[in-house]
């Protein structure tokens, strides 16, 4: 055996999005910075604490509370979901921003954890608490990312997705937020 086949390191990339699609898109962004699209979900509760969410044609999101908070325990809690939407998202700027910047990754894991109370009891007889100090009071996320950059190029992909994060971004800053029954 040679010493360089002794040495050869194979390496399995991440399936690749497509980069030149990526360049319009993000070209059309500029064209157009003022331009938003609408999510759409409908959330229908099934019973107890359980909902079913439906976006697109997708199947439905099921969303339960743990036994100890009265729910069946047989889905993600909302909290749970939120934190999932915010490592979906930073996932998907992750690999965009590699991949505009001609970085292949091989692995990308985000581990994401939020401490959450829920005293008031949803505003059922609870604690009596201000909205501020309701809801997630800290996030943390630790990312486990390697592909074909040193760990400074990587840290800087994971700091500028971070920071054009739309879920990330939405937690941080104050949204314009309206609710009240259907017509």
């Amino acid at each position: 055996m040679s010493s360089a086949a002794a040495t050869e390191t194979v390496t399995t990339y991440l399936r690749p999005i497509d980069s030149e699609g990526l360049s319009k898109f993000a070209e059309k962004g500029r064209n157009n910075p003022e331009a938003r699209g609408t999510n759409k979900v409908r959330t229908v509760m099934e019973g107890q604490f359980r909902s079913l969410s439906y976006t697109g044609d997708h199947e439905a999101v099921v969303v339960d509370e743990p036994l100890h908070l009265f729910g069946q325990n047989t889905a993600p809690a909302p909290g749970e979901i939120v934190l999932s939407a915010l490592g979906g998202c930073l996932a998907v700027g992750i690999t965009a921003v590699a991949t505009a910047r001609n970085v292949k990754l091989s692995k990308l894991e985000l581990f994401l954890e939020g401490d959450i109370g829920n005293p008031a009891a949803w505003g059922a007889g609870g604690a009596d608490k201000a909205a501020p100090d309701m809801g997630f009071q800290q996030i943390r996320v630790s990312i486990s990312v390697d592909g074909d950059a040193t760990r400074e190029e990587l840290d800087a992909i994971v700091a500028h997705a971070n920071f054009y994060s739309p879920v990330a971004n939405t937690m941080r800053n104050p949204v314009d937020f309206k609710i009240g029954l259907a017509d």
